[in-house]
């Protein structure tokens, strides 16, 4: 991953970080004007603060420091009174960072140490890895989900179902919503969308990765062709791609589309095998993997290896897309 990326990424994110910070006091000041209690208030908390530290650090008075923080904790419990009579606009003084998770800063403390924050590796992931072939996550969403671009029509010699291709994709939206609400529990399964070109597969992707990013998690999208070609060049040396697969092992939710356009081979076969192997047996965190392909399962199970076809049929719901082309269609 390049330096200069996340240099630029921790200037950016320092400058939301002042301009929160910035309107806050802004906003701050503007209620001290309005309610100067407050701004006495605050004045004092700040004086006690300061006075309580130098007892705890000069004296040994334990009476005197209980004292200092009942003064303080009263003064908080006024102040409440007086935000709470303020009502939303209280809310104001305090920075309205965009991750509150890691304030804009970009890490998080773990303990005793720090970790990039799951906002900032996702930033990462998207301007070096997932780039232009990342979905369109402001319409690619569940609220644009329309079940009226696929029939109602049930027709066994046409579609080879019992069930209409309507039926089917709230099935499969409905299998979806389960894997998203469960992602954390190690006994939720992966998920394979195979089917023709055309009938939603890359959508509903697109569609959890936005849920799950609302959630905190990190999504990593890779083509299979270009995702295997990285992991060989990682092998050979031919390239630095040291930080890719290891967030290849380790993103929370791996999107691997095209499956089976890849150009097969043993040293491919192998690398697809460990890579979804590892992903399944990770001891850190749960990590989960979509898989999206245009083959049959008879074309899964004769192009690739025995143990990946295990896999896949052992820990993965397979959702199968059927229907018309709905890029054709107008709801």
């Amino acid at each position: 991953m390049e330096n200069s990326t996340l240099k630029n990424l921790l200037i950016e994110y320092n400058k939301k970080k002042i301009m929160a910070e910035e309107i806050a006091e802004e906003n701050k000041l503007k209620l001290y004007e309005e309610f100067p209690k407050l701004f006495e208030i605050d004045k004092k908390l700040s004086s006690l603060a300061i006075n309580t530290m130098k007892k705890l650090i000069n004296e040994n008075d334990k009476k005197l420091v209980e004292k200092l923080n009942s003064d303080i904790s009263n003064l908080k419990k006024e102040k409440e009174k007086i935000l709470k009579s303020i009502g939303k606009r209280a809310d104001s003084i305090f920075p309205n960072y965009e991750c509150k998770k890691c304030n804009d800063t970009g890490f998080v403390f773990d303990g005793n140490s720090s970790k990039m924050c799951t906002c900032l590796k996702q930033k990462l992931y998207n301007i070096e890895y997932n780039k232009s072939n990342i979905y369109n996550l402001e319409k690619q969403n569940f609220d644009n989900f329309n079940f009226n671009l696929y029939s109602d029509e049930v027709s066994k010699e046409k579609y080879n179902s019992d069930i209409s291709p309507r039926e089917n994709i709230k099935l499969i939206k409905d299998i979806c919503e389960k894997f998203i609400n469960n992602f954390d529990d190690i006994n939720e399964k992966n998920l394979l969308f195979r089917g023709r070109t055309g009938l939603g597969k890359t959508f509903l992707s697109s569609c959890i990765a936005n849920e799950l990013l609302k959630r905190g998690k990190t999504v990593l999208y890779q083509t299979s062709s270009v995702m295997l070609d990285t992991i060989i060049n990682y092998r050979f040396n031919k390239q630095d791609s040291t930080d890719i697969y290891e967030h290849l092992l380790n993103v929370d939710l791996l999107i691997i589309d095209d499956l089976g356009t890849e150009g097969i081979n043993n040293m491919k076969l192998v690398e697809l095998f460990n890579l979804l192997n590892a992903r399944l047996l990770n001891t850190k965190k749960p990590t989960k993997t979509i898989i999206s392909t245009n083959l049959s399962l008879q074309d899964i199970s004769k192009a690739y290896d025995e143990r990946i076809v295990s896999r896949i049929i052992g820990y993965y719901n397979i959702c199968y897309f059927f229907g018309d082309d709905i890029r054709f269609i107008n709801p």
